[in-house]
């Protein structure tokens, strides 16, 4: 297995109207980090104006630059980091692959409706974002009550779009299928997580200890992979400045 060398720094977007399902996505990117040990910095990247990304002709997030190098799209990413450090290995099995599509066609759009399913759930989840993003003491209230507002109705919008009539019953049935698809297996990748673990534990990270993840856990048969997956991916590798 061959390091990355060097500091990885992420662009990531702040999360309001349709970048949520996105911010989402990213997080499967840092809990690769995390779990690779490759330190990393995140520059949260304003939706409007840009600015922290004047350098870069490419406008979208996630961007990471590594080594020198700009990487852009959280799934690419990965695939790259992974081959860099594992340069003998592909990505494995059709199985794998077949997973990590179904958390970026289907998981991600059954969170956005349960994490902003009421308005007390909006606010514990914009609580949670602002104290973990780059956010001053006048940005974090803005952020928390005007996004939660916001994305209150949005979810609604998006609850719509993907054809989903009960949002718990949407996740739960998400968190069972997963379940089923280990068929048994510590992981997906047996012994170890494989990508596709990563993926699903990396978008499921920052919602289970809202309301949402709570009752996910107590409702389905996840917790016991859910909790073998914190061990081995272990602290975050974020630095923070």
């Amino acid at each position: 297995m061959r390091r990355v060398n060097g500091l990885a720094t992420v662009g990531r977007a702040l999360t309001c109207g349709g970048a949520v399902e996105k911010r989402l996505a990213q997080a499967a990117l840092m809990t690769f980090l995390d779990y690779y040990s490759i330190p990393y910095k995140i520059v949260e990247v304003n939706p409007i104006s840009k600015k922290e990304i004047k350098w870069s002709d490419y406008k979208k997030v996630p961007i990471l630059k590594v080594d020198g190098e700009q990487m852009v799209d959280s799934s690419d990413i990965i695939d790259k980091l992974f081959h860099r450090i594992n340069p003998d290995s592909s990505i494995r099995d059709g199985e794998e692959k077949k997973w990590r599509e179904w958390v970026d066609n289907h998981l991600v759009h059954v969170l956005s409706p349960n994490i902003y399913r009421s308005t007390s759930e909006a606010l514990e989840s914009f609580d949670y974002i602002t104290t973990h993003g780059n956010f001053s003491f006048t940005e974090r209230l803005v952020a928390k009550y005007a996004g939660a507002a916001a994305m209150y109705f949005v979810s609604k919008k998006l609850k719509k779009k993907h054809n989903i009539t009960d949002e718990r019953a949407a996740l739960y049935e998400a968190a069972e299928t997963w379940v089923d698809a280990l068929n048994g297996r510590h992981y997906l990748g047996g012994s170890k997580p494989n990508l596709a673990d990563l993926a699903v534990f990396g978008v499921l990270r920052p919602i289970r200890y809202l309301t949402s993840g709570k009752d996910m856990v107590e409702h389905t048969r996840i917790g016991e992979w859910y909790g073998r997956m914190e061990n081995a991916v272990g602290e975050s590798a974020r630095i923070k400045e």
